[in-house]
């Protein structure tokens, strides 16, 4: 008997991205959103293509809200995917021919991404393997409020086709998201306890720029690699610089 799968996404107003994200997996056999409380026409175009909508109030952080997400699915096997991600033609493909006979329970998948527009080859984005494809049950998202990763104590598998991230489509956009991310994540180490000096946040960011665009070989993707360089580096410092000043509040509140 053919295995169900299931496609599993979360979402907070991405009308932009949802339709050509579904339209992308409309074979499989279940799509379930779970949608943050958009304010835009997320939740309808989801609706619309077919999805099942599951809506919460609460923001537990990206771990636990997919994690939600991967409960809801009823199908054998599960695609966990991103709004702004699409399913390339070969990918179906090859999904649909490792479903066939399966040699894993937990496949990972090469992920091609953009910034500002453009596919980066370089810099530690290509290939990016990253686990997508499980059988219902054998991995979980970890807890994490942002950065989370899907995990799982069985071998992984490798798919070869891609899967399609059109993650930042413009310099706006990657501005939002940095400091959106910068901010959950300072909260994050805030928590953990550690309180980072500022001199912890300028070497971290000195350090973030060195790996994308040196190690990672950033320089072979030009002037869009030392972009994206530069915005890691911005991401670490804002990260640690932002711990510090919560750090420097709290003392002086105490005082």
């Amino acid at each position: 008997m053919k295995p169900r799968l299931s496609v599993a996404v979360i979402t907070q107003n991405e009308e932009r991205n949802i339709e050509a994200c579904l339209h992308s997996v409309r074979w499989a056999d279940e799509i379930v959103v779970v949608d943050g409380g958009s304010a835009d026409r997320t939740v309808e175009l989801a609706r619309a293509l077919g999805a099942t909508v599951i809506l919460t109030s609460d923001w537990p952080g990206f771990g636990a809200q997919k994690n939600r997400a991967l409960d809801a699915c009823t199908g054998d096997w599960v695609l966990c995917l991103d709004a702004d991600e699409r399913v390339s033609a070969e990918l179906r493909a090859e999904i649909h021919h490792t479903l066939a006979a399966p040699t894993f329970d937990v496949y990972e998948v090469p992920r091609r991404s953009t910034y500002c527009g453009r596919f980066i080859r370089h810099s530690g984005w290509w290939p990016d393997h990253t686990p997508r494809l499980l059988r219902r049950g054998a991995a979980r998202f970890s807890p994490a409020r942002v950065h989370e990763r899907l995990e799982t104590d069985r071998p992984v598998g490798r798919l070869r086709a891609p899967l399609i991230h059109y993650s930042f489509r413009s310099m706006e956009q990657v501005l939002e998201k940095m400091n959106r991310y910068s901010t959950d994540s300072a909260a994050v180490l805030a928590a953990s306890g550690r309180v980072p000096g500022l001199g912890t946040a300028v070497l971290h960011g000195l350090a973030a720029f060195i790996r994308s665009y040196f190690l990672k070989l950033g320089c072979l993707d030009g002037k869009y690699g030392f972009m994206l360089a530069v915005s890691n580096a911005e991401g670490s410092y804002y990260r640690y610089v932002k711990a510090f000043l919560a750090s420097e509040r709290a003392r002086d509140d105490a005082h």
